[in-house]
């Protein structure tokens, strides 16, 4: 800091001096200054990699290899990853740190009981390969007999379903609140039961599908035979088929991020009688889910999967459990187990050379069953205060100039402008951690008990879900902890929500040049509030109410420039044969784009109408531009990329930066980009939505 202010005073000394300044050395002195102010950026000397860039590539041939060519040409994927990206480096920091706030409360002489003590037992319980290796199946066996012992499909259905038990679920369910009544918490229950990711992996014919299915089912004949279960060959095959059938009567992805068609509320009596041959009430019974209503999501899939599980024969209901009883608990079981599932999940299906060490996994396990208990210290000792206070600066200028492009919209009518800055004004940001952190008093964990510590984590994310119903809303709830780098927007809760450890550089810098700043994380604030207005979030109003507000003109007018959106996304193509699928990544794309847009708007209105400096060449538009194209900087191996294009909402990176600014009248300006261009797009074919 003292460095900082020692060479902004250089700068103004030099112009006390002057008494006339010509304006070529009036440009340099303010260069000056801008680098002085931003020179404890955490990147380069003001927020940008310089070194990283490929300045033989042209930015309008291939902005993303522009800024980051350098990078993508000499960095290598470590040997335990599928793909390396900001996000990455982020979550490597903060997986060191909570391994220090973990190392910290197991060495502490905690009380029984303690959150300190949870936190160092369960490290412990993972870390102890010894006692796993010597507990073999024992504490699964259980389980198993229970399975095993099963006399009717109707017993295979509340096996299926409990909580304590990590074995696939036909149909799983959730606690939220009701879309279309926001002062109440609803039970949720989609379709389930895969194996592997998604319905496509076993129904699409492409050679990487067809692998991917052989090596699932010879893995499944894998964990059986390790179990020294009889017939393990047949079974596998018995087991891959049935998975098939499921796969079958599952929904698209496309149709299954369709808020509208998702929305089926039903009594139970209802559900009964329209998906006959599934016992709900007894499976409800199990599990302690006492209510009325549910809301259905995949509708018509319903009776089509209780039909298949009345029709399945007992005996392949067993088999179809104790393989997936074995594979989801794999890592608490021996090395024989673990190392199976990491070979077919890792290696076969994601293209992961390597396992990732042991105390990495074990830091990932207490995240995800104590999360809150890690991040209270992790806040403590890891997120400045003035983080906070310079991200609700940044929000509420994004929500400013958020405001100010619905204003001027062409497309959009006077009443539904209205109702679009009524929900901007709800908009309720939430930055850093909870105002409330989880109890964590009723989670037994033991140090010598690794299994039963994942069925008691298990037990008690169920009983906090179950524990909502019939109550007021909480509004203080989180779904991310702090120390998670992601970022989110919830419609039913109409917040945006971003976790303290995302607030680093290259998303957030307080040291870094604000172009900068608003490139990156300013756009991430965007994105998230642009979910609010994306194909999807646009169909709640302010309250966060599943309800349609829009005029049906300006709906037709979004909805085309939503289509042509995606009609451009769907012609990348990241690898020969695999294209982008721009209705499933529709939300994203959209989010992208209105992100930008206004993180380019609100980086204006912070400059009160005075010019933006220009430091080492660049000016502050272009620098905005080069911020976003830094933050989305990775690599992906071509399975895990094949995965993405299957399953993932989000586009891969390099179209994250290049389908976002090709389609932005400013990043013509800002790099001259011509016709000849190979990203250029007329004025006409460009997307303007937000």
């Amino acid at each position: 800091m003292k460095k900082r202010l020692l060479a902004a005073g250089a700068a103004i000394a030099v112009l006390a001096a002057c008494n006339t300044i010509t304006q070529t050395e009036q440009a340099a002195v303010e260069q000056v200054e801008a680098v002085a102010m931003v020179k404890a950026a955490e990147l380069g000397a003001w927020g940008i990699e310089l070194d990283q860039m490929d300045h033989e590539a042209k930015p309008g041939d291939d902005f993303f290899r522009y800024v980051n060519g350098k990078w993508l040409d000499e960095f290598v994927i470590p040997a335990d990853r599928t793909s390396y990206n900001s996000f990455t480096v982020l979550a490597e920091r903060s997986e060191k740190q909570v391994r220090t706030i973990i190392q910290d409360a197991a060495t502490a002489n905690s009380p029984s009981g303690s959150p300190e003590q949870k936190i160092g037992d369960l490290y412990a319980s993972f870390m102890d390969e010894a006692a796993i290796e010597a507990n073999g199946l024992t504490s699964l066996q259980a389980d198993l007999d229970l399975i095993a012992a099963a006399t009717s499909n109707d017993e295979i259905a509340q096996i299926m379903v409990r909580r304590d038990l990590a074995a696939n679920r036909l149909f799983g369910g959730f606690v939220n609140i009701d879309s279309k009544q926001t002062d109440e918490y609803a039970v949720y229950v989609n379709h389930g039961g895969l194996g592997l990711p998604n319905r496509n992996f076993y129904l699409d014919t492409d050679e990487r599908s067809v692998v991917v299915r052989a090596g699932y089912q010879a893995y499944i004949a894998q964990m059986l035979g390790l179990a020294e279960a009889a017939d393990a060959e047949a079974k596998a095959a018995v087991i891959m088929a049935l998975e098939t059938q499921i796969a079958e009567a599952h929904w698209d992805r496309v149709d299954r991020r369709n808020r509208d068609l998702t929305y089926n509320k039903m009594t139970m009596d209802e559900l009964a009688a329209f998906a006959p041959g599934y016992p709900w009430a007894k499976a409800n019974a199990v599990i302690g889910l006492d209510v009325d209503t549910m809301i259905i999501s995949e509708k018509s899939a319903f009776p089509k999967l209780a039909k298949i599980f009345g029709e399945t024969s007992l005996d392949d209901w067993k088999a179809y459990l104790t393989f997936h009883a074995l594979s989801s608990n794999a890592t608490t079981l021996p090395k024989a187990f673990d190392d199976a599932r990491f070979d077919f999940y890792g290696k076969t299906l994601s293209g992961q050379p390597e396992q990732r060490e042991r105390w990495k996994r074990a830091v990932a396990v207490v995240n995800g069953n104590l999360g809150e208990a890690i991040g209270e210290v992790y806040v403590a000792k890891h997120f400045p205060p003035d983080s906070k206070q310079k991200m609700d600066v940044l929000v509420e200028n994004v929500r400013t100039a958020l405001g100010q492009r619905i204003d001027g919209l062409e497309w959009m009518s006077d009443d539904t402008k209205v109702e679009a800055r009524s929900k901007l004004a709800a908009f309720i940001p939430k930055i850093g951690y909870t105002e409330k952190w989880n109890d964590y008093s009723s989670m037994h964990i033991s140090r010598d008990d690794l299994f039963g510590n994942s069925k008691a984590g298990r037990i008690w994310r169920w009983n906090d879900q179950l524990s909502n119903l019939g109550k007021p809303i909480d509004k203080t709830e989180w779904f991310m902890n702090p120390q998670r780098v992601n970022a989110y927007y919830s419609p039913q809760r109409n917040e945006i929500v971003f976790p303290a450890a995302i607030l680093q550089a290259p998303f957030f810098d307080p040291n870094a040049d604000p172009a900068v700043n608003y490139g990156a994380i300013g756009a991430v604030i965007g994105h998230e509030m642009g979910h609010g207005f994306d194909d999807q979030g646009s169909k709640s109003d302010g309250t966060g109410t599943l309800r349609d507000w829009w005029s049906e003109a300006d709906k037709k007018s979004f909805e085309a420039r939503a289509a042509q959106l995606g009609d451009q996304y769907s012609q990348f193509s990241p690898l020969e044969g695999h294209n982008v699928n721009g209705k499933a990544t529709m939300g994203e794309n959209i989010g992208d784009l209105g992100g930008l847009t206004f993180a380019l708007a609100a980086y204006h209105l912070s400059l009160n109408g005075e010019p933006a400096p220009v430091i080492d060449g660049f000016t502050g538009d272009q620098r905005l531009f080069m911020s976003w194209a830094q933050v989305w900087r990775g690599k992906f191996r071509d399975e895990a990329m094949i995965n993405r294009l299957k399953t993932a909402p989000h586009s891969p990176n390099e179209y994250r930066t290049n389908g976002v600014v090709r389609n932005m009248d400013a990043w013509y300006t800002a790099f001259d980009i011509k016709e000849d261009d190979a990203m250029y797009l007329p004025p006409e074919q460009r997307v303007r939505i937000w």
